[in-house]
């Protein structure tokens, strides 16, 4: 029994090919931006997700009104906020009533704006709310914004 080998393509030995492949080749000018499009639609649904949860502050429940937003500022906004349980948190730091307007100073003079925005929930009594504004002006901030929910009724009680 003897074996034999049988070549392809008619029994001729192939040419060699290997080294000629690339001088044959055209060079490919294009370039392929599908998966930048996808690591951008990727990028896209991240930013989207993560935008609402990048809010500074704790939760409360603000009360509406018919204000107009505040022009926006260069350095980011200082916030006090006030939760229904009375306790006052500047920025997400919870801060004791009593420690409050030595921390606003040292704060102050760390900063170039004295603008101060003020979230207070609207369960709790306007007394709380006038007397960290008193608290606030002892600690030299005078521009004070206080911060509400869009779409609440106008002064005359119509829907806007």
């Amino acid at each position: 029994m003897g074996g034999s080998v049988a070549q392809s393509g008619g029994g001729k030995p192939r040419a060699r090919r290997g080294r000629r492949r690339g001088r044959n080749r055209a060079m490919m000018a294009e370039i392929n931006i599908t998966p930048f499009v996808d690591v951008m639609l990727v990028l896209l649904i991240i930013f989207m997700v993560a935008a609402p949860l990048m809010t500074v502050g704790i939760d409360i429940q603000m009360p509406e009104t018919a204000a107009n937003p505040l022009p926006t500022i260069e350095e980011e906004p200082l916030t006090l906020s006030i939760t229904e349980d009375g306790r006052v948190a500047i920025m997400t730091t919870e801060v004791p009533r009593d420690e409050l307007i030595s921390r606003l100073q040292g704060i102050m003079t760390e900063r170039a704006d004295d603008k101060i925005f003020l979230r207070a929930d609207g369960r709790i009594p306007y007394e709380d709310v006038a007397q960290i504004m008193g608290a606030l002006n002892a600690a030299g901030m005078n521009n004070i914004g206080l911060v509400t929910e869009t779409g609440g009724p106008a002064l005359d009680g119509t829907p806007r």
